[in-house]
């Protein structure tokens, strides 16, 4: 098979708003922050971590209309009723996702719309 892993997800945020990703993502959800290369800093934006892989990275421009989108990140996380409390508690709203067999999951917007889905194996 050519394709050999996911390289990254690049998600859009309103220009200025880095600092609002790293209190939802690193805040809430634990993402790292990684730094990026020196030519791509000038665009803004910020790109974090998972596994150790700059693998989400937010790239800042203005677009219309996020939520009505249904382009979204699926992160799998190990407790999601953890994650799901960590995100109500900061006020985040949450709903079920359709369900799907062996998988556990809800979704959420984060604070500039976009669709995040968090799921579990149900084993």
């Amino acid at each position: 098979m050519p394709v050999t892993r996911l390289h990254h997800v690049q998600v859009s945020v309103p220009r200025g708003s880095e600092d609002t990703v790293r209190a939802f993502y690193c805040g809430i959800l634990g993402l790292t922050e990684v730094e990026k290369p020196d030519a791509l800093k000038p665009r803004g934006g910020i790109w974090l971590a998972i596994d150790g892989r700059p693998t989400l990275h937010f790239g800042a421009e203005d677009v219309s209309d996020r939520g009505a989108s249904k382009r979204h990140v699926a992160l799998e996380v190990d407790d999601l009723d953890d994650v799901r409390n960590r995100l109500e508690g900061a006020g985040i709203a949450t709903e079920d996702g359709v369900p799907i067999p062996g998988w556990r999951r809800f979704e959420c917007r984060d604070p500039f719309g976009n669709r995040l889905e968090l799921l579990t194996s149900a084993d």
